[in-house]
C-alpha cells in the first residue's frame, strides 16, 4: 500500500490573504487530505487572527475538487453532537462527500475555558469523550435522535438526508489512552496519534519509535477485543510533536526516512504542517513542496 501523504492548513491567515491559495496549492501538490485545527484559538496563535474549522472547511471545499478534508482534531470541549452533527452533514453536502472527521477528547488549553467553564480532569474528558462519539455516531447514521446521558442530550434530533458518505462520514479518532482506544476500534475508520507527549522535549526519535509502536500494539489489542481486525483501521501520524520536531522538513531524504520508519509500523498516512514562517512549524516552502510531489513514489 502507498503511504498517503497529508497536510494540515492552520486557519490563521485571512482568507483572501493567503489561505484560499493554500488549499488550492495543497490540492495541485497531490496531498491526499488537508486538514484543519478545530480550535477556538491555539498555543502561540492566540493574540492573532484565527478562523473556525467549519467555515474554513467549507470554503476549501469550494476551491477544491480532489482533495479530501478533515479536522484535526475536533473535541467535546466547545462543540455538542447535536449541533456538530448538522454542520458535518451539511459540509460533507458540499464537498461531495470528502470530510473525514478527527475528533479527540480534547485537552487543558485554551478552549477548555472559554465558555467560562473550570477545565475538565483527565476522568472527566474522557468520560465525555466516551458518550460524546456514540451519540454523534448515531445523529450521523440515523434520521431522528432522541437520548439522555450524564453530559448531553438530544430530543428528536433530525438529520435529513443525512452523509453523502455512507453510512456516515468516516472518524479519524485520536487516542492514546485504553478507553480513548477502544472508542477508536469500535467506531473509527481511522486512528490518529502524535506520539509520546513526555518525549518532545528530552527524548530522543528512537525512544518514539518504541512508544508509538507501544501505542499501535494497544489499538491491535482492543480491536481484538471487538473481533476487529486492526488492519482495517487506517492508522495515522500528525507529525512536529515527536522528538524529531521540524528535522523531517528539512530535506526529502530527511522525510523519506523518518515516513518509512513509520510505515514500518502500520501507518497508512503521515501528516505534515503547511509551513508558517517564524513559528514551531517553520519550513522551507520549495523542499516542503517537493515532499509533497516526490516522497509518495519513494514510500510504495
Amino acid at each position: 500500500m502507498t503511504l498517503r501523504l497529508s497536510t494540515v492548513i492552520l486557519p490563521y491567515r485571512r482568507w483572501h490573504e493567503g489561505s484560499r491559495s493554500a488549499w488550492v496549492r495543497a490540492e495541485e501538490l497531490g496531498f491526499h487530505t488537508g486538514y484543519t485545527y478545530d480550535h477556538l484559538s491555539w498555543r502561540t496563535f492566540r493574540d492573532g487572527p484565527w478562523f473556525g474549522a467549519v467555515p474554513t472547511l467549507t470554503a476549501a471545499a469550494a476551491v477544491t475538487d480532489r482533495m479530501r478534508l478533515g479536522t484535526l482534531v475536533t473535541s467535546p470541549n466547545f462543540r455538542h453532537p447535536v449541533t456538530l452533527a448538522k454542520e458535518l452533514i451539511s459540509l460533507d453536502d458540499v464537498s461531495g462527500g470528502r470530510v473525514t472527521l478527527g475528533i479527540g477528547a480534547g485537552g487543558t488549553g485554551f478552549d477548555a475555558t472559554a465558555l467560562g467553564q473550570e477545565p475538565w480532569t483527565p476522568r472527566e474528558r474522557a468520560d465525555r469523550f466516551a458518550e460524546f462519539v456514540p451519540l454523534l455516531d448515531r445523529l450521523l447514521t440515523e434520521e431522528s435522535v432522541s437520548y439522555e446521558g450524564d453530559f448531553y442530550a438530544a430530543h428528536e434530533a433530525r438529520n435529513i438526508p443525512g452523509c453523502v458518505q455512507r453510512p456516515r462520514l468516516p472518524f479519524a479518532v485520536a487516542a492514546t489512552g485504553p478507553r480513548g482506544l477502544r472508542l477508536a476500534a469500535r467506531h473509527g475508520q481511522a486512528w490518529v496519534t502524535t506520539g509520546d507527549p513526555r518525549l518532545y522535549e528530552n527524548g530522543t526519535p528512537e525512544q518514539s519509535v518504541q512508544a508509538i509502536r507501544g501505542q499501535a500494539e494497544k489499538l491491535a489489542d482492543a480491536c481484538a477485543e471487538l473481533g476487529r481486525d486492526v488492519t482495517g483501521l487506517d492508522k495515522i501520524l500528525l507529525t512536529g510533536f515527536t522528538p524529531d520536531r521540524g528535522r523531517p522538513l528539512e530535506s526529502l531524504d530527511a522525510f523519506v526516512d523518518f515516513a518509512g520508519r513509520h510505515a514500518e509500523l502500520g501507518f497508512t498516512e503521515i501528516v505534515i504542517h503547511w509551513p508558517i514562517p517564524d513559528s514551531d512549524f517553520a519550513a522551507d516552502q520549495k523542499v516542503f513542496e517537493r515532499i509533497a510531489m516526490e516522497a509518495p513514489a519513494q514510500l510504495r
